[in-house]
């Protein structure tokens, strides 16, 4: 059961571990909201929301306050905000909701970055436990090609600091994000990118072509060729391949988004080799398809 109270402009998005959180809008929108391959939050412009707008949901939540132990802080980069107004927002919810087990959000590799480790470290005190980081690629070429903001050294720095600080990483990928130029490319500076991090999480989502992106224009104009279901396994599998994380790491790896083709789980490094199997046995069944077309994937 999602709970969800506010009716302000704009879509709302979660990640599909926050299935059965309080979504709790504390921005509208995303503040950087110029990647290529994204349209989550076109159709609004960003803002940061009130706290009298904030306290309205809250206040509206109250009556659940006995179901209610994990909250995910909406839109698309909480992290933006001051970090005064965040512990803020940390302390009341932790008044209000007594069974309260975590507060997660999305984060950008800038603000991530534009906070110190004690702003960190105070924000992990204050019940800040998960953070999810759409990193999308380790290859500088493919993060300059979707006007994704940073470098790829940006990306980890932001990663790593995340990790130092105690508080979860949830990392995103995106495969098929290079396409077939740069898909080797992608997926080895993606998985030496994941080892320099070394998040508590790793996602893959499968590259999707959204109508009013410019990704999108790029695929139809011919000069961006996307991979075909068979061939975003291979990528994957090379990703995974090259991902070396310590004996003693703890990631969890799902392929469990809407954009994907197969649902896929491991906890690397432990399973690596059973998810390398898995893998090349997915490429292998969807090599067998013979009305793949591109706009399949288009949205």
């Amino acid at each position: 059961m999602i709970l969800y109270f506010d009716n302000a402009e704009g879509p709302v998005f979660r990640p599909p571990s926050e299935a059965y959180s309080f979504i709790l809008r504390v921005t509208v929108g995303c503040s950087h909201n110029k990647c290529t391959y994204c349209n989550m939050y076109r159709s609004v412009k960003f803002r940061v929301r009130p706290m009298d707008e904030i306290m309205a949901q809250i206040n509206a939540a109250k009556r659940y306050g006995q179901q209610i132990r994990r909250i995910f802080l909406a839109d698309g980069n909480a992290l933006v905000l001051s970090t005064d107004k965040l512990l803020n927002i940390l302390g009341v919810l932790r008044a209000e909701f007594p069974r309260l087990q975590r507060v997660s959000c999305y984060a950008g590799p800038k603000d991530m970055l534009n906070k110190t480790p004690a702003e960190l470290a105070a924000l992990r005190d204050a019940g800040l436990g998960l953070v999810y980081f759409g990193l999308e690629s380790g290859d500088d070429a493919v993060l300059t090609h979707v006007n994704k903001g940073v470098s790829a050294a940006e990306a980890i720095a932001a990663g790593r600091r995340m990790v130092a600080a105690g508080i979860k990483l949830s990392v995103m990928v995106i495969a098929g994000l290079g396409g077939k130029d740069g898909s080797s490319r992608h997926a080895y500076n993606t998985a030496m990118a994941v080892n320099a991090i070394r998040p508590n999480m790793l996602s893959a989502l499968t590259l999707m072509l959204y109508r009013g992106c410019e990704l999108l224009h790029e695929f139809e104009r011919g000069r961006f060729l996307p991979l075909s279901p068979a061939e975003i396994m291979g990528e994957l599998y090379e990703m995974v391949r090259a991902i070396e994380l310590p004996p003693d790491s703890h990631c969890l790896f799902r392929s469990n988004h809407i954009s994907n083709h197969v649902a896929l789980a491991a906890t690397l490094p432990k399973d690596k080799e059973q998810l390398l199997q898995d893998i090349a046995a997915a490429q292998a069944q969807l090599a067998n398809l013979t009305d793949w077309d591109p706009y399949n994937n288009v949205e």
